[in-house]
């Protein structure tokens, strides 16, 4: 069992934390009001924030191994129920759908210009977030969505149109095994499941940002293999780091939830890795402790750990 010890990475101490959702957000012309969880630790000043977006197919109640080890470690994590969300069971013949992506931006954004409502609605929170440090988190088709808020250019399927939707409140992200680039490597289902991947332009990204990737993650959406997962972090500029997880599939040993029926290969030490090293890039980009990210790059560096491999550039 891999534990602090055997990485190096010691990270704060826990600290009680605390969870409210659902915050209603009413959002007319999404046809669905917007669900909101907010977890942050019971202590603290100046909290960074930490917006996650979920695969498809999730909710707000996702996550929990990430979103309780970030909260409880000095970070106020934001989720939302999208609109592809089994709970809200939206048609297939819905005409929301093939704008389910774009819809995933809006939410996002309209959680960061609801900061002050959520904020109000869970006891004691009031003044200890920090408005100015935002990291955009997601898993899967949540990845995308923190990607376009950093500058990741979609091509609309439906008018051709790429534009810029990222938001300047953003100041990194960390993308998890979320998709590559489009074109001819799609396969026939994602060419008619998920149309807005045909066009996806890393080259506007600046922003730092952690890409996590399982070496093992083989996707119905690409025929590259699991190396198109490594995109994001291939594909764009700015500060990046990279986090391949040895063994590890699109769950990445678990990540979705404490014993979730989507898990594609569970491994408590793989979801470990995942935690301490997110965690220590969250603290590192947020400007809050560099310790931990330097040992996970020294310690990471060159494949020879037996869970991952960290890179950067």
């Amino acid at each position: 069992m891999t534990t602090y010890k055997t990485t190096g990475l010691t990270g704060p101490a826990p600290t009680p934390a605390v969870s409210v959702g659902p915050v209603v957000l009413p959002a007319p012309q999404r046809g669905e009001d917007l669900h909101v969880r907010v977890s942050a630790p019971v202590t603290g000043t100046r909290l960074p924030i930490v917006l996650f977006a979920h695969g498809f197919g999730s909710h707000l109640d996702g996550y929990a191994p990430l979103v309780d080890h970030w909260s409880s470690r000095g970070f106020v994590v934001i989720q939302a129920t999208h609109l592809d969300s089994r709970r809200l069971g939206i048609a297939a013949d819905d005409p929301r759908r093939p704008h389910l992506w774009r819809y995933r931006v809006q939410d996002m954004k309209r959680i960061l210009d609801e900061l002050a409502t959520l904020e109000a609605a869970v006891p004691g929170l009031a003044g200890r977030m920090d408005h100015g440090r935002v990291v955009a988190a997601g898993h899967s088709f949540g990845g995308q969505t923190a990607g376009i808020l950093v500058g990741l250019r979609v091509t609309d399927p439906l008018t051709g149109v790429a534009r810029d939707m990222s938001d300047p409140r953003v100041m990194a992200s960390v993308q998890l095994a979320t998709a590559g680039r489009g074109g001819d490597e799609l396969t026939p289902f994602a060419l008619e499941n998920a149309p807005w991947l045909r066009g996806q332009d890393f080259s506007h990204i600046t922003a730092p940002g952690l890409v996590v990737a399982g070496d093992e993650d083989e996707l119905p959406l690409s025929t590259r293999g699991p190396s198109w997962t490594t995109d994001p972090y291939t594909l764009s500029g700015g500060d990046k780091s990279l986090l391949t997880v040895y063994g590890g599939r699109h769950s990445l040993g678990g990540i979705s939830g404490y014993e979730a029926a989507e898990t594609t290969d569970e491994n408590p030490d793989r979801v470990a890795l995942v935690q301490q090293v997110t965690l220590a890039y969250l603290l590192h980009v947020t400007g809050t402790d560099h310790t931990d990210w330097e040992t996970a790059r020294a310690v990471l560096a060159g494949g020879y750990h037996p869970l991952g491999r960290l890179e950067s550039k």
